[in-house]
């Protein structure tokens, strides 16, 4: 599947971690992670945000910090895995309208990214996007997120590479 390196997995989940925590203070917020979501546009009802924050901190303090984070990311790929494989079984059956839900957000979001249209997020497309969300990033934070999500290493994120970052 993925042939990343273990230490590379989990650079990648530290910094989408840093990106997640914006006022920098080690700890992510319900506020936080919906922040992100919706300059996504991907729309989340608070409660939902605030039980999965609340299933993740295990100090039940209504914070993640990084490693709590990081294990929280790993339930959720073991989850997608084992959800892939039910999928694959089930071919023919009908998928739910959630899902369906889901997969209209992620185009949605997609699109933002992908101004012009031509199915591939570029360098310039990805730093434009950011900004537009109030979520400027560095040169070096840009050359990592692509390192992240452009799995092919063709220098851009198409709509399979940019699903996998989010899911």
């Amino acid at each position: 599947m993925d042939h990343k390196s273990i230490a590379s997995q989990v650079r990648d989940l530290r910094t989408a971690f840093d990106l997640l925590d914006r006022n920098r203070d080690g700890r992510v917020t319900a506020n936080e992670l919906q922040f992100m979501l919706k300059n996504l546009g991907i729309n989340v009802r608070d409660e939902i945000i605030n039980d999965l924050i609340r299933e993740a901190s295990h100090s039940g303090n209504g914070l993640i910090n990084e490693a709590e984070f990081l294990q929280w990311v790993g339930r959720i790929q073991a989850l997608r895995d084992e959800q892939h494989q039910q999928q694959q079984q089930e071919e023919n059956a009908s998928k739910p309208d959630e899902l369906d839900d889901v997969t209209q957000d992620l185009i949605a979001a997609f699109r933002v990214f992908d101004r012009d249209g031509n199915g591939f997020i570029t360098r310039d497309e990805l730093q434009t996007a950011m900004e537009m969300i109030g979520e400027p990033l560095t040169e070096t934070q840009l050359t990592q997120l692509l390192a992240i999500a452009d799995l092919d290493q063709d220098g851009r994120i198409d709509y399979e590479e940019f699903t996998k970052l989010l899911l």
